[in-house]
């Protein structure tokens, strides 16, 4: 058990804390630029398609904001 705490398996806890974080994120920053559109073009023109690509480009947005923070978050527990 004592060897998961090594410098070798940092990329495993890069993406454990990336896998973690991915679902609360993409949810905060599709709920805040859902209301963003909404309050810039209305409610009328947020339709579901839109939604779900606001979705995806949150996704996209969570992935990489993730996955550089969990490197980075990682990096610092093996110095």
């Amino acid at each position: 058990m004592q060897s998961l705490f090594t410098p070798e398996y940092r990329w495993l806890w890069t993406i454990a804390l990336m896998a973690a974080l991915f679902l609360p994120v993409r949810r905060l920053i599709w709920v805040l630029t859902v209301r963003r559109a909404v309050e810039k073009g209305g409610e009328e023109n947020v339709d579901e398609t839109e939604r779900k690509r606001l979705l995806r480009r949150a996704g996209i947005t969570a992935a990489v904001l993730c996955f550089v923070f969990s490197y980075f978050y990682v990096q610092t527990w093996f110095k």
